[in-house]
């Protein structure tokens, strides 16, 4: 047995002797095990009932992203594609009188692998009838409060390895406006979002502040390339972004802002450390407002945006979906986060996908380091 491992491929190729061999290794998976059951424990102190839904479905549904496709033995005419996230299926649940549910568990999404993202991830969501942002904000910042503390406590007592984390967990969190935001740190204003000129408009603000395009501009992703630019690194600490564009987030509600006069989504999304770690919705209940989003939404699909009318959930909320409010945290990225953990590599059993693809060619030979 070495007497410890250095190199990162090394070590995650072998996870097997990492973990005899690095306390810290094995302390963070105890950890993400901990931070899971605190948060399920805490849903279901408040009500909440867990369930589990569908990981294969004909539309993965939920999410702009890319899904996984694959068949099945029994309809080999049919594609059957793994879910980008859970939210349809729940939000059928709250349609079906369940006020108060949450998931636990596995998404898909087939993008790129990088030190955050990986394609094969766990995420919490939960659905509460009857609320609102400002519910689901307060909740939030209480929940993460509680986790950072529980966390030292944690790192004083039982798993000596992890780190203190030093979040600043003062409340209520800082908020900065989407549009307002941008407007002022690029001294430049937005077209109207709504109008059909509006992506030519955005790319234009691209040229005259020389920011390279993103790949299918659309707007979008122009959009999310401007906040990752320039607010998404003022958040370092906790600070939700509020007001989207209507078309970053078309299932949730959107309003006319009284500011920008710009149609925004009832959108907040907490970043902390410039990273997103959660996402907070009123979830749109009209039938007739989500086609017409879904309708725009497809106007965008490319290879990294497999948009689809989703008719049997177009259905469903013709039988009347009270307001909602919607909920979504990586786990892995907020373990990470908590652990004071860079890659998330580190946050999960075998690593990324490269790295569990890899396993089967065979691993490096383990060498110890004296």
């Amino acid at each position: 047995m070495p007497t410890a491992l250095q190199d990162p491929e090394t070590r995650i190729r072998n996870r097997h002797v990492d973990f005899q061999v690095n306390d810290r290794a094995a302390q963070i998976l105890r950890f993400r095990s901990q931070i899971i059951t605190r948060i399920r424990e805490y849903l279901q102190a408040k009500g909440y009932l867990e369930v589990q839904t569908p990981i294969m479905a004909n539309l993965a549904g939920g999410a702009v992203a890319r899904p996984f496709q694959t068949h099945a033995v029994e309809f080999p005419d049919r594609h059957i594609e793994l879910r980008t996230a859970p939210e349809l299926w729940l939000k059928r649940l709250v349609l079906g009188g369940f006020e108060r549910i949450f998931e636990i568990g596995p998404n898909f999404r087939n993008e790129g692998i990088d030190k955050i993202h990986n394609p094969e991830f766990t995420t919490c969501e939960f659905y509460i009838a009857y609320a609102n942002l400002d519910h689901l904000t307060q909740v939030t910042e209480r929940l993460i409060s509680e986790l950072v503390t529980y966390t030292n406590q944690l790192s004083h007592k039982q798993l000596p390895s992890l780190s203190t984390c030093d979040i600043s967990i003062d409340k209520p969190f800082a908020q900065v406006d989407f549009i307002g935001g941008l407007q002022s740190l690029m001294n430049a204003e937005f077209p109207d979002l709504k109008s059909p000129d509006a992506e030519a408009g955005v790319i234009q603000m691209f040229h005259n502040n020389g920011i390279p395009l993103p790949e299918s501009a659309t707007l979008p992703k122009l959009l999310d390339r401007l906040a990752s630019k320039y607010l998404e690194p003022l958040c370092q600490k906790p600070t939700w972004i509020t007001n989207h564009p209507e078309c970053l987030a078309p299932l949730s509600k959107s309003f006319i802002d009284s500011d920008t006069k710009q149609r925004v989504s009832a959108r907040a999304e907490l970043f902390i450390g410039g990273k997103e770690v959660v996402n907070t919705y009123e979830e749109e209940n009209s039938p007739f407002e989500q086609r017409r989003k879904f309708e725009e939404q497809v106007k965008y699909r490319n290879d990294d945006n497999r948009a689809d009318i989703d008719e049997g959930y177009l259905e469903a909320l013709e039988w009347g979906l009270p307001p909602t409010g919607g909920w979504g945290c990586g786990i892995d990225r907020l373990v990470m986060l908590l652990s004071g953990t860079d890659r998330i590599n580190d946050v999960l059993p075998f690593g990324n996908l490269r790295n569990v693809v890899s396993l089967g060619r065979g691993g490096r030979n383990v060498v110890a380091s004296q």
